[in-house]
């Protein structure tokens, strides 16, 4: 995930200089240059960075599974020493 954001930034900072360099100099064109320069690097990103979109995604599926599966089993652990807590309380009774 921090590999495909610095790799978005590097291209937004790239094409901030390109466009810089091609003119957007001025300072009435600033925001100009950062929105030519967002647009421009989404695009660029979409298809140069699809790899790792794809790992990055696949990564946080699978952190987010195990997490889910962590919880069942944490829930499940709990349910059973409640019901043996339970069990020891009527055993003394």
């Amino acid at each position: 995930m921090l590999r495909y954001s610095v790799l978005r930034l590097l291209i937004f900072f790239g094409v901030v200089c390109l466009l810089w360099l091609l003119g957007l100099r001025d300072r009435g064109q600033e925001w100009m240059l950062l929105v030519l320069s967002a647009l421009l690097s989404m695009v660029i990103s979409y298809f140069v960075l699809g790899r790792f979109r794809e790992e990055s995604t696949q990564r946080l599926q699978e952190r987010i599974e195990r997490r889910a599966q962590a919880r069942q089993a944490a829930a499940a652990h709990g349910d059973e020493a409640a019901e043996d807590a339970e069990d020891e309380r009527t055993e003394y009774r």
